[in-house]
């Protein structure tokens, strides 16, 4: 389960270096007008950015900003197929096209790409598909429903990831070399900051895919909501959002600026650690990291688990701590007698156990069925106990509001 995949020669996954991925934008109606690079300049920005680190130049001759004017099909063909021309054998380096289109992917292929970076996850030109699949290539493809990264919070990215892998697999693509992007970035008015902030505090959840995953978060609009600046002043708070994304779990970084993120990078890295696990032969032991009970059940399943058994075992899958305070002595031992009937358990001060105290804290442990259980059964007791009851299960909601948590 851990990562370790060849992605042209390139070894990513879980225990070896974050690559950098630089940006080559050939788009003058990029957001971020830094990012643009002229023809006469290609191949010395191109080697700039291998020699401060980037492994992947990610090539890009259409904005997807949504307010960018749009531009024909034929102009994006006639930026990029020239600039695939200089670089194609005078770069050492993994070269990713940025297209959504399937005609224009097949002729960069033909001229020498190596990866297919599609935004909209195979759903604006349903060939796409075909051609990743012909060409036997990488891709990277972005969580999205319809279109670019219509994706709003992480239930709904998780979803879509899933759904790209499916018809993937279905065509008979190697998914080991499908790189999963969470669509970080305002790519529809709906959505808000907060689904960008759920994305980078819940990036763990894209572990369970067990796929190499690119984080694309290089200066984007909710850094810029945060700082309140604009593009060219958001590289402070990218490298922030970058040592997260590497913290927990990001493979590949694709950024605009790769110098500092790749100091950003290695340092986050070192203190991510490996993964803890243990292979002999055949055999393998690993830690999961499972943070949310439906991740459990599309993992199941992947192991073959029926429909039925993951879903009446997926409250069994992630286990809570709940800190309760200043209850009195009784009912911190109800609630203690009541979580260890329910297979979890308790613990609280000496003093309390042997009612030489009035009030006390505790801390509640137990699975999130154990302690909707618990919550169910207080909510019958005496005493302040149905109270704590509405509280515990108030606490629960609030784990997966966004709204409350984001905004």
């Amino acid at each position: 389960m851990v990562v370790d995949v060849d992605i042209c020669g390139l070894k990513v996954g879980d225990r070896h270096p974050v690559h950098i991925m630089g940006v080559m934008n050939l788009s003058r109606e990029s957001f971020y007008k830094g990012s643009v690079v002229k023809g006469d300049a290609l191949l010395d920005v191109a080697q700039k950015m291998i020699d401060e680190g980037a492994t992947i130049l990610d090539l890009g001759a259409r904005s997807t900003w949504p307010l960018a004017d749009p531009i024909s099909r034929e102009e994006e063909r006639n930026r990029l197929l020239p600039a695939l021309d200089a670089l194609a054998g005078n770069v050492d380096a993994v070269i990713s096209v940025d297209t959504m289109f399937s005609d224009l992917a097949e002729a960069a292929l033909n001229k020498g790409a190596d990866v297919i970076n599609d935004v909209s996850g195979f759903a604006i030109d349903e060939k796409m598909v075909d051609v990743v699949a012909d060409f036997s290539c990488p891709t990277v493809v972005m969580a999205s429903k319809k279109v670019p990264g219509d994706v709003l919070g992480m239930d709904e990215v998780m979803q879509s990831l899933a759904n790209i892998l499916q018809i993937s697999e279905d065509k008979g693509i190697d998914t080991d070399r499908v790189i999963l992007d969470p669509a970080i970035g305002k790519w529809i008015p709906e959505k808000i900051p907060m689904y960008d902030f759920e994305t980078f505090d819940r990036f763990e959840r894209l572990k369970t895919f067990n796929k190499p995953i690119l984080a694309a978060l290089s200066r984007k609009s909710c850094i810029g909501e945060v700082l309140d600046k604009p593009a060219e002043d958001r590289l402070y708070g990218s490298l922030a959002a970058t040592a997260i994304a590497v913290q927990k779990g990001a493979h590949i970084i694709r950024t605009h600026d790769v110098a500092p993120t790749l100091d950003a990078v290695k340092v986050a890295a070192a203190i991510r650690g490996n993964p803890p696990v243990e292979i002999d032969g055949e055999r393998e032991v690993q830690m999961l990291e499972i943070a949310d009970p439906d991740d459990s059940v599309r993992l199941m399943q992947s192991l073959g688990v029926t429909s039925t058994g993951a879903q009446i075992m997926k409250n069994k899958t992630v286990m809570f701590n709940l800190l309760v305070k200043n209850v009195t002595t009784t009912e911190a031992l109800i609630i203690k007698q009541e979580i260890l009937a329910r297979g979890g358990d308790a613990a609280l001060e000496r003093n309390a156990v042997s009612h030489e105290t009035e009030k006390t804290d505790l801390v509640v442990m137990g699975t999130l069925l154990q302690l909707k259980k618990l919550a169910e059964k207080l909510q019958g007791q005496a005493r302040g106990l149905p109270k704590i009851a509405e509280m515990i299960d108030a606490v629960l909601r609030e784990y997966n509001d966004i709204e409350y948590r984001y905004q």
